[in-house]
């Protein structure tokens, strides 16, 4: 289709465009007055054609004088606003587009379209500044190709050009519509791109960005009509303009960052006129009072909580004589809500994670002895335990599955804010210091047995997870005497996605605690593979792509926890389950490697098959290792670079390729001749590979530099390949 586009386009250069184009303007001139609706359509074909005629035909004397003369009637001057700026938009020598734009600019300037306070009529102006934008735009495109080429002379002049347009743009973007002031965005933003590449600016170029940030500033607030309970289009509309000024923004802040924060200082200075002699009190009492965390807008309060959790986290050290008067205001907002209550809490859940998060800021940064941190962290975390109990037992006895659903969401939610309260701690050090490590025990112990409820597993599952994790970063091996009963409950009756989520967790024990937990691990070891082959041999739907994706995860999850096992050291983890079991194990991650089209699974089978060769692969290895290597990893090397599926202009299967090459070279940097005899005598004559080939690759293998095998083994596969 597109060649018969491209096809029609050049037989209409040749045969016809010169004669549609003077028709076009017999159109324009002969009905500009008696048929403006002809006269519309006829500049809207005009525009559509701009892009791939010869712009010569229509860029003349003639064509732009009654363009712009239909700039001044009323009912033309919206299209022939979109006709120029199609012209303005095509592709030509940066000087002659500088030419055309300039020319342009003037008359439109003296013909007085540039006094924008003078327009009432909005959509009008909302075509011009899309006019505007696209000249200003196509100037910039002008000054980097010229800067490109060194053409000095050319883009200062540009340059120049651009400045001059920077007053009318600056009123475009301030206006009070923001459709017109959204048009003209692009070109403020490609202006402060240049700003941004100058070593110096001007003192009109800093006024301009000072202008440009309070412009922004201003465009940022909401009208009084903003509907924030209930947001229709318009609302819609104006939170995506938000984002492009918020894009503008970012610009101003690499541009300039001194001069956006003194804009921010002064905008900020003005607006709270006393803000310098307002006691601290006062400003902590806006957030937690009716103006803001019990504001009668659930969407205020929201925001509030989000914000106090910042100011909290910024001022921490100046917090200290507030700390205990806060914690008791804020004490009825951390309530849990359970279904059966009725009550509506003020704050959302998500809320709540906020305002948790901030009581922990506090209690952990304030000066108070440890024993009081202490106190106040056990304050904070016992109604939720005690709340958690309750509602564990009720979930037991609950026979509606809504209810159940509900009180799931309830602990969960519990959980979570147990584990943003420890948000506060960067790692165990600072736990003990703070003598909290016993209320998290404490809390830990409180969360385990939801583990074993055989009710609403997923959700239960999930946020003891999480803590989990936290506790492990907080608590470090205090944790690990709850692992295995933790384990051995979340392994029971586990779906494709518990296994996955679950599997990091392991990972996350094994690279933190190496050697101290390969008794548990290798206790562990085969229970969790059997999960893990339990569930990719159950049979699915041939269509069901879902169950697909749930299994291609749980094969990545499984090789990630191998790779993690290998690469903690904890081989013996691998050597000490049996030898049946290492060889079914190993048969795995050679399946991996070659059989299943995941090239991410693939890279990582590598990086295993390499440690594994590394570590075993010498002449003091596993009994048996040596074979396994010439009898399934070489093989493998070699067999999934050749599937077809294997795709070598694929970034992915590019790296796994790489950790491809990396196996070859440790296997040959483990066996020596051996492995190069092998190649050369046996494996790859049976690929019917010719010898002068076999000999080069052979030499390559041999290089010093990895690199070099590297690059040789793509090339080698990509001749192999049909």
């Amino acid at each position: 289709e597109a060649r018969r586009n491209t096809l029609i386009k050049d037989t209409m250069r040749e045969q016809c465009i010169p004669s549609l184009v003077e028709s076009w303007y017999q159109i324009l001139q002969n009905y500009q007055y008696t048929n403006s609706e002809v006269t519309c359509q006829c500049l809207e074909v005009v525009g559509a054609y701009v892009s791939w005629i010869d712009l010569s035909l229509i860029a003349n004397d003639r064509f732009i004088n009654m363009l712009l003369g239909h700039m001044s009637i009323e009912v033309l001057r919206e299209e022939a606003c979109d006709c120029l700026f199609e012209i303005v938009n095509k592709g030509m020598d940066p000087v002659d587009k500088m030419k055309l734009v300039e020319s342009l600019c003037q008359v439109l300037q003296t013909a007085g379209f540039f006094s924008i306070d003078q327009e009432e009529d909005v959509d009008f102006l909302a075509r011009f500044s899309k006019l505007v934008n696209g000249m200003g735009q196509s100037l910039i495109v002008s000054w980097s190709k010229l800067i490109k080429n060194g053409d000095i002379k050319n883009a200062q002049e540009a340059l120049q050009a651009i400045e001059t347009k920077v007053a009318l743009m600056l009123q475009l973007l301030i206006h009070e519509d923001d459709d017109i002031s959204s048009n003209i965005i692009g070109f403020c933003y490609d202006y402060l791109h240049i700003l941004k590449q100058l070593t110096v600016l001007s003192d009109q170029q800093k006024a301009n960005v000072e202008a440009i940030m309070l412009a922004v500033m201003k465009k940022l607030t909401y009208d009084e009509e903003y509907n924030f309970e209930n947001e229709g289009e318009d609302e819609a509309m104006f939170v995506e303009y938000r984002k492009q000024l918020k894009l503008l923004l970012d610009r101003l802040a690499q541009v300039s960052p001194e001069l956006l924060l003194a804009s921010v200082r002064r905008v900020f200075s003005s607006t709270l006129q006393n803000w310098q002699t307002t006691r601290f009190m006062e400003v902590e009492m806006a957030f937690l009072d009716h103006r803001g965390l019990r504001h009668s807008s659930a969407k205020v309060r929201s925001r509030t909580a989000y914000l106090f959790s910042r100011f909290v986290k910024s001022l921490n050290k100046q917090m200290n004589p507030f700390i205990e008067d806060i914690l008791n205001r804020i004490q009825d907002l951390l309530a849990l809500s359970p279904p059966e209550n009725g009550y509506q809490s003020l704050l959302s859940s998500d809320d709540q994670l906020f305002i948790y998060e901030t009581a922990g800021v506090l209690i952990v940064n304030s000066e108070y002895p440890a024993e009081r941190k202490q106190a106040l962290m056990r304050n904070l975390l016992t109604p939720l335990m005690e709340k958690f109990k309750i509602l564990l037992e009720k979930l037991m006895l609950a026979q509606d599955e809504e209810r159940q659903a509900s009180l799931a969401d309830c602990l969960n939610h519990a959980v979570g804010f147990a584990s943003r309260t420890s948000k506060a701690f960067s790692n165990k050090q600072t736990v003990k210091q703070c003598g909290c490590s016993e209320v998290y025990l404490d809390c830990l112990q409180t969360f385990l047995p939801a583990l074993s409820c055989p009710l609403q597993k997923d959700i239960l599952r999930s946020g003891v997870r999480t803590f989990l994790h936290r506790m492990i970063i907080c608590l470090e091996e205090e944790v690990l005497p709850f692992i295995p009963s933790a384990s051995e409950h979340m392994l029971k009756d586990c779906e494709a996605k518990d296994l996955q989520e679950f599997i990091p967790l392991i990972n996350q024990i094994t690279a933190k605690f190496k050697i101290q937990v390969s008794p548990f691990l290798q206790q562990m070891f085969m229970p969790l593979l059997h999960a893990i082959f339990e569930v990719l041999l159950r049979p699915a739907e041939e269509n069901d792509q879902s169950a697909a994706l749930e299994k291609q995860m749980l094969r990545r999850s499984y090789f990630a926890f191998l790779q993690t096992v290998t690469g903690s050291g904890m081989s013996e983890v691998i050597a000490n389950q049996g030898a049946e079991n290492v060889e079914r194990v190993l048969i795995t991650i050679i399946q991996g490697a070659v059989e299943y089209p995941d090239p991410i699974a693939q890279k990582t089978c590598f990086i295993i098959l390499s440690k594994l060769v590394e570590l075993w692969g010498g002449k003091d290895g596993p009994v048996g290792f040596a074979d396994f290597v010439y009898k399934h990893i070489v093989p493998a090397c070699f067999l999934a670079p050749l599937k077809q599926t294997f795709d070598l202009a694929d970034a992915q299967t590019v790296l796994a390729l790489s950790e491809c090459a990396v196996t070859l070279k440790t296997i040959h940097l483990k066996r020596g001749p051996e492995c190069v005899q092998y190649l050369q005598q046996e494996y790859l004559p049976s690929l019917q590979v010719a010898p002068e080939i076999i000999q080069e690759f052979c030499q390559a293998l041999q290089q010093p530099d990895a690199k070099v095998f590297k690059n040789y083994l793509k090339v080698f596969f990509q001749r192999a390949k049909p």
